[in-house]
């Protein structure tokens, strides 16, 4: 059974994945530095942009240390699974999905051994029926860098006998130094659950404060020379600390606030119950159950009121304490599930729960639906390089909704640099990205071939966006995107003509086009007058 739930919370990261495979321009920081560390090597004047995390997820082409892609790039080539970059852009992202779901297991069984065995059942399928962890663990985002470790330090924590009033201490300090390495290395505001778990440690004599100092130190110390070494020598700034100039930037100069800013109750009343879907008020009633969840709920609620001070709030910071909330929730799921059957409340008590579940799955469903049809870009490059695969001498302007919803350096397909094991394709095309183009700038301009353009509210009803025209240009393919759920029209009168059908079909998506393809008129004479220029 064990191995069972493991499989499932595997499975249901790679099922993310696969249903949306395409990334959006917040994850392409660390997309595209694993691109170019993939392709070009571990070298300083590649792109100065290399995240310690993402340098493990790829392997250089000189085959120096062995990093965690290397092993299924390879067997995946062995295999020819691999057509193209685009299929390593999902490798890497399938790793990194595995990593987090392996933290997600570790500490399932933790949970088993101190919880139960229907507690951590009821633990895998709330992490499952979730829809953002399981959504964005397997994309490069910093904070799922952060996960991991983060998932691994819990488990320090939780992991001890059923009745046993402590952990040991080997397994506090080792929480410790892998908070501490996640603080300085990945995120910084992991320092803000650090704190209110040492506090605990320290009020509950799990060990002693000249020892947290110790290891503190140690972990310390040891991430600040691994992290600047990392990034100096990419940055070629010496030295070089990434997130302690994060917290300079962001706090002591309060940068973030340009970003935007949220009432303090955010994370409370708006993040935290997205997150969390029904596991919210399951974990009030394990809470209320069992005082075990109450001491793992303190410095989860003591991280939200802290992180809270900051202005600028996004549902990615307090990712780290949802398995903590879940832990509780599965919990309070298994007090209530183990309430005598034979009485009215056991039975209701099992209903409520399968019924929350139930309702993770509707709402996640949609949720994840929605997602998959929210990435136009990535959509819109794919299918621009299958239609013309057979051409030479493309360039296509890249328009910025496209480079923002999944149009990734890994689409780039016909153009290099390439992987030792793929295809080197011999034609000449160019992906051209540069910003605030008007149109008029492209029909001027004859090298520009192909230009993905995308509409704008006031012209979605058009067949081509503003500024562009049909003797100019001619469409050869529209990609529409989700704009929202509405309710089916139909509904009404199917019900009342008994189809019973039409209840699994109560909501209708509607999507609007955002892209379209557009070809030069004259593109065979602007391809020879390209070629005369050479």
């Amino acid at each position: 059974m064990s191995a069972v739930l493991d499989l499932l919370i595997v499975a249901t990261s790679w099922a993310h994945v696969f249903l949306a495979p395409y990334t959006k321009v917040e994850e392409s920081f660390s997309l595209h530095a694993t691109h170019d560390v993939l392709m070009y090597g571990v070298r300083p004047d590649v792109l100065p942009k290399v995240l310690l995390f993402s340098a493990l997820l790829k392997e250089p082409q000189t085959h120096a240390p062995t990093w965690l892609s290397n092993a299924p790039i390879r067997l995946a080539c062995s295999l020819e699974l691999v057509r193209d970059k685009f299929d390593l852009q999902i490798i890497v992202r399938l790793v990194l999905a595995t990593i987090n779901a392996i933290g997600f297991c570790l500490l399932r069984r933790t949970v088993s051994r101190r919880f139960g065995g229907l507690t951590s059942v009821l633990f895998a399928f709330l992490t499952c029926t979730q829809f953002h962890l399981p959504f964005w663990m397997g994309r490069t985002l910093p904070n799922m860098f952060a996960v991991f470790p983060v998932n691994v330090a819990l488990s320090y924590f939780v992991n001890r006998a059923p009745n046993s009033t402590r952990p040991s201490r080997y397994s506090i300090h080792w929480a410790i130094a892998l908070l501490t390495f996640t603080a300085v290395v990945f995120r910084s505001e992991v320092v803000l659950l650090l704190g209110p778990l040492v506090l605990q440690a320290v009020v509950r004599r799990y060990t002693t404060l000249t020892n947290i100092i110790k290891i503190g130190l140690i972990a310390g110390l040891s991430s600040v020379a691994l992290t600047s070494a990392v990034d100096s020598y990419f940055w070629q700034q010496w030295p070089l600390w990434p997130e302690l100039y994060g917290v300079y930037f962001n706090v002591v100069q309060g940068k973030s606030s340009e970003w935007g800013v949220l009432p303090f109750h955010t994370y409370f009343t708006s993040f935290l119950p997205k997150l969390l879907l029904s596991a919210l008020p399951l974990s009030f009633v394990g809470a209320l159950s069992d005082s075990r969840v109450r001491a793992l709920l303190v410095p989860a609620v003591a991280y939200l009121v802290l992180i809270s001070g900051l202005g600028h709030k996004e549902w990615r910071f307090i990712v780290y304490i949802v398995p903590l909330f879940n832990i509780a929730a599965a919990r309070g799921g298994a007090w209530l599930m183990s309430r005598r059957k034979s009485s009215l409340f056991g039975r209701l008590c099992f209903l409520a729960v399968s019924g929350l579940l139930v309702c993770n799955c509707v709402t996640t469903y949609l949720l994840a639906m929605a997602s998959i049809a929210n990435y136009p870009g990535g959509e819109v490059l794919s299918k621009f390089n299958e239609l013309y695969a057979s051409h030479e001498n493309v360039h296509v302007h890249i328009s910025n909704l496209a480079a923002q919803t999944g149009a990734s350096l890994f689409l780039q397909t016909h153009m290099p640099p390439y992987l030792h094991c793929l295809p080197h394709s011999q034609q000449h095309w160019t992906y051209n990205k540069t910003e605030h183009l008007s149109p008029e700038a492209f029909t001027f301009t004859p090298a520009v071939t192909h230009v993905i353009a995308e509409f704008d509210g006031s012209t979605a009803s058009k067949h081509y966006p503003a500024g562009f025209s049909a003797n100019k240009w001619h469409a050869t393919g529209t990609v529409d995107s989700f704009d929202r759920w509405k309710f089916n029209p139909d509904l009404k009168d199917s019900l009342k003509m008994r189809d019973v059908g039409a209840l699994l079909r109560p909501l209708e998506m509607v999507r609007s086009k955002k892209l379209v393809i557009l070809e030069r008129n004259i593109w065979t004479d602007a391809v020879q007058a390209t070629d005369k220029t050479r």
